[in-house]
Parts: structure tokens; sequence; C-alpha cells
């Protein structure tokens, strides 16, 4: 076996068990949705956590390290526990907290691993549609049928997800922010804020929506759906930080879009980053 099929068939079998360790959560989490819950904050009130996000990061964490012992977990709730391997796991136990904690059906769990660098395989699971969505190098899949990233090619006619501007945003004070959010508004047939960074990219894989913007992401939130998008046959943009897949905001789209106002709007929040405004 070379090198080539050597990391092809490591990918398939993390793949395996990224979904695994996904759908072992799921029935707790279904069980606990739209129940009482306390909910704590981290940074701030936009920034909620569960006891149910701590539970199902350590026993995804148990699950991975059970499968691959010497693999590195990062995990949002839990930290970095280095395990001096070439693999690490990325894991999000919920993304979308805050939708989970009051009853709103738009939250997943998200498990990226890496090797090398490289983000290899993937697991996004959605425990109340019952969405499994997952990818290899050797491709995306929605439960065993291959996703195909793919829709309008009009903007005019398309979907675009964004949390984009957040509160942080706004509180900045640049008034540039409001009147990029209303040109994205008034270019795309339909824009929403959902909550979700992995599972609005699940969702471009799947082509259900057409384009997403994300522009305050941690590697946790997109390194699952990041492979997701790309083994679909969409395209997922990384910008506003150091070159790498995991930078703090993301441009992704289905094959079919040219997404002009989206580039113009990364031009912009690019120019602006680096202190030169357009």
């Amino acid at each position: 076996m070379n090198e080539t099929d050597e990391t092809a068939a490591l990918s398939a079998h993390l793949r395996s068990v990224a979904v695994e360790a996904a759908l072992a959560v799921a029935p707790d989490l279904r069980t606990a949705f739209r129940s009482r819950m306390d909910v704590e904050f981290k940074r701030d009130e936009h920034d909620p956590v569960t006891e149910h996000d701590r539970r199902a990061e350590e026993r995804i964490r148990e699950a991975l390290l059970g499968k691959v012992p010497d693999s590195t977990v990062i995990g949002e709730e839990g930290g970095r526990r280095d395990g001096g391997g070439r693999v690490s796991w990325y894991v999000d136990p919920i993304d979308g907290t805050a939708n989970f904690a009051h009853g709103l059906a738009f939250f997943c769990t998200a498990i990226g691993a890496v090797v090398d660098g490289r983000p290899v395989a993937a697991a996004v699971v959605d425990p109340i549609a019952g969405h499994v969505f997952s990818a290899d190098l050797s491709g995306a899949r929605l439960g065993d049928r291959p996703l195909v990233s793919a829709g309008t090619g009009d903007e005019s006619h398309a979907l675009l997800i964004t949390g984009f501007p957040n509160s942080r945003e706004l509180a900045s004070g640049d008034p540039e922010s409001p009147r990029r959010f209303a040109e994205l508004v008034s270019r795309y047939g339909t824009v929403r804020r959902t909550g979700s960074a992995a599972l609005t990219l699940a969702h471009v894989a799947a082509g259900w929506c057409d384009a997403a913007l994300g522009t305050t992401v941690n590697a946790w939130d997109i390194c699952a759906a990041h492979l997701l998008v790309g083994r679909a046959g969409g395209t997922y943009v990384p910008f506003g930080g150091e070159p790498g897949w995991d930078q703090p905001c993301y441009l992704a789209h289905t094959r079919d879009l040219e997404p002009h106002a989206l580039r113009a709007f990364v031009s912009w929040y690019t120019a602006r980053a680096a202190g030169t405004p357009r």
C-alpha cells in the first residue's frame, strides 16, 4: 500500500470513527431538547453553554480516544488533550447551543479529523432531523447517498445564511458594517441567520443553501464542515487570518453560484482588517 492508499484508508477509518462518536450522543441530545435546563455564559450573554454540551463532549472524547488512542482532541468545552499522534480531532458537541437551549431545532454535533495539518474526515449529525452528514477523502455523503453541492447560479435567486454582523461587530461602531449587510440583503433572494456554522455549511454541501458567510468562527465550528463542502463539489474560502483551513472567517457556496456580492464583501472585510478600508 503506497502513501496515498494509506492516507485514503486512514481517512475512511476516521470518518467511521467520527460518525460513530457523533451518533453516540444524539439520543441524549434529543431527550434533553426542549426540556428545562440550566444555561451558563462564557464570554458574554451571546455565548451560552449547558451541562449537555460538556457531557456530550466528554463522551465524544472517550469514544474517539477509545478508537484512536494516541490522537489529540481539541474541544470547544474541554480544551486540548494532546495524545502525541498524527491525528487531531476538532469537536463541537453542540454547534448552535443557543438554538438548542431555546428549543429551536437547528443545531448539530460536529467532529472533524485532521492529519498532518489537513482535514481528512468529518461527521456532522443533526439529531433532531436525523441527518448524518459525513466526508472523507473519497467524497461527502448524507447517510449512504453522495452529496452534490449544486443550486442556482444567480445571487438574486439564492439563499444566503450568515451571522454577520454579530453583536461584537455592531459594538465596534463601524458604520460600514450595517451598510454591507444591507447590500447582501438586497443582492440575495433570501438571507437568514440560523446560528450554527457547521450545520449551515452541511446544508451548503447538500445544496439546500446556496451560500454561507461567517466572520467569527473557531476551528471546531468549521473543521468537519469545511471538508463536507469541498468533497461535495462546493467552494470553501477561508479568510481573515493566517493561511490555512482554520481561519476565523469563511465564504462557502455551491458549485453553481457566482457569488459576486460575497466576493466584494470579502475584499472589503480583508482590506479593513489590514487597515486599508475600501
